[in-house]
């Protein structure tokens, strides 16, 4: 059986009479207005001249709802602080989610050799066989809670302005699309309003003004608000529709973003692998596609074999994906067996390690289809094997049994790891690389730890491997269901010893 790779698969309180803006970002003079004409800019002159024939300002939608030219600019404050708006959402939608997630998940998950116990076991065998998937899930649920009371949190009035007096709480979304859509009228006067005419740019400001008067009139009044935006908006649309971000845009913007988060997180945090041959039989079955932790080992620094707090060398019995050293564009997944300066044999396949042979227990004869060179049933010993916390199936073919056969000893050389593959006989790993030598796997060829199956395509779906946890308690396929009698048993007679002594030198 060969053994290949897993596939990747103005200022604001001013109005112009007052001394404002231009509504172009330019502060002008007060002055009578007789001379107003005069001072004003040829250029601005024609302008109104040429929009002459245009209808007549929307300043407020509706007449009643308009502000007179020397009316006292109603008061909304100043804009939020740009910094401290993003220090925000940073605190309490990235960071402090991210703390609890970590602080939970690392309380609720016990070694994965001993059985969970107490109110909590189920959540528990949750989160140590899938905590990547339940991590996202707590993320998204710490998330949405802050997003529910975001308005009372600590630095909320820079992203969530306080309500005026009087003003139902229904009504806080809709005050703060109002409260961005001034912003944005802001925004586009003093960046592009000498670009615009100046009936654009009094419309713009007079329907602005519209909707701060709205916003903080006395009662409040909810139509005239819902008109105040709605005549923004259109004025916007209208008078800088050329400045505004296009309903393609944010598409385009919202799909390029995706992107670059999906990349993120297939770079540093989860990966999909395919498995494509039977080295790891039981655990992992040809035409299962797996996802990958990155991020448990250290994230790696892209385009560099470089990580971010190293979490290495990876623990006794895990399965990891990692970039063959014998060519390194191929990627493979076996078994950590030994650790840095550890002594390593295979007896018969069994692993040695340091002298002490790793505890095993036979649960029965396995059956399987083989798919290299040909197709054809095989059919192999089935044990239980115990190594540090953990506890796993592995194979070996009656085929490849050569009664006395020792491999080795393979010493383990430092920022290395020793690994073996499940299917003991049918795997090409640390035992046979190097032209039989034997060798490690270099730490900075780790790709990252096996999760769970997401998808099985061996010779048609298998919707019951859907979910299977690689690492934590083993479980057979269906077609095997009828030795779970004796895997339990193997499961429950654990033995006291189960971690190698220390390695000593010579």
């Amino acid at each position: 059986m060969s053994d290949r790779a897993p596939e990747k698969s103005k200022s604001p309180n001013e109005s112009p009479a007052d001394g404002g803006d231009a509504g172009d970002g330019r502060p002008t003079k007060a002055v009578a207005p007789a001379e107003s004409s005069l001072a004003a800019p040829e250029s601005e002159q024609e302008a109104e001249t040429d929009d002459s024939a245009e209808e007549a300002s929307p300043a407020a939608g509706d007449e009643g709802d308009s502000v007179a030219p020397g009316a006292d600019r109603p008061e909304l404050g100043p804009p939020p602080n740009g910094v401290l708006r993003s220090v925000y959402y940073t605190l309490w939608f990235v960071l402090v989610p991210f703390v609890a997630v970590a602080l939970l998940v690392w309380g609720l998950t016990p070694p994965s050799g001993e059985a969970e116990s107490g109110p909590l076991a189920p959540l528990q065998a949750a989160v140590r066989s899938q905590p990547v998937p339940i991590s996202i899930v707590l993320f998204v649920m710490i998330a949405t809670a802050f997003l529910l009371v975001g308005h009372r949190l600590p630095l909320a009035a820079h992203a969530h302005p306080p309500l005026p007096e009087g003003v139902s709480p229904d009504f806080r979304a809709a005050f703060g699309r109002a409260r961005a859509l001034v912003d944005e009228a802001r925004l586009l006067r003093a960046r592009h309003g000498s670009k615009v005419s100046g009936r654009a740019r009094q419309a713009a400001r007079d329907a602005t003004h519209a909707l701060e008067a709205a916003m903080t009139q006395k009662p409040f009044d909810p139509e005239r608000f819902e008109r105040a935006v709605g005549n923004l908006e259109d004025v916007l649309d209208g008078r800088f529709s050329a400045f505004r971000k296009g309903e393609v845009r944010e598409y385009i913007e919202s799909i390029g973003f995706a992107i670059l988060v999906a990349l993120g997180l297939r770079a540093v945090v989860v990966e999909a692998f395919k498995i494509p041959s039977g080295s790891m039989i039981p655990t992992l079955q040809v035409g299962d596609h797996i996802f990958v932790n990155k991020f448990i080992y250290g994230p790696a620094i892209p385009f560099t074999s470089a990580r971010f707090w190293k979490n290495l060398p990876p623990k006794r019995g895990d399965v990891m994906v990692f970039a063959y050293p014998e060519d390194p564009e191929k990627d493979f997944i076996k078994r950590v067996i030994g650790l840095p300066g550890d002594r390593v044999e295979a007896r018969n396949g069994h692993p040695v390690i340091n002298g002490w042979e790793v505890p095993s227990c036979l649960v029965g004869t396995y059956e399987y289809d083989d798919f290299e060179p040909i197709r054809m049933r095989r059919s192999g010993q089935l044990f239980v094997e115990y190594l540090g916390t953990e506890a796993f199936l592995t194979l070996y073919n009656k085929q490849g049994d050569i009664p006395g056969k020792v491999e080795g000893p393979y010493s383990v050389l430092p920022n290395q790891v020793f690994v073996m593959g499940d299917n003991r006989h049918n795997s090409h790993d640390s035992r046979a690389w190097f032209n039989g030598q034997g060798g490690g796997v270099p730490f900075e060829n780790i790709r990252g730890k096996a999760l769970f199956v997401w998808l099985s395509l061996g010779n048609s779906m298998d919707w019951g491997r859907l979910g299977t946890p690689v690492m934590g308690r083993p479980r057979l396929p269906a077609d095997m269901k009828h030795l779970d009698g004796a895997m339990e048993k193997c499961l429950r007679e654990r033995p006291a010893v189960t971690s190698p002594p220390a390695a000593t030198n010579g």
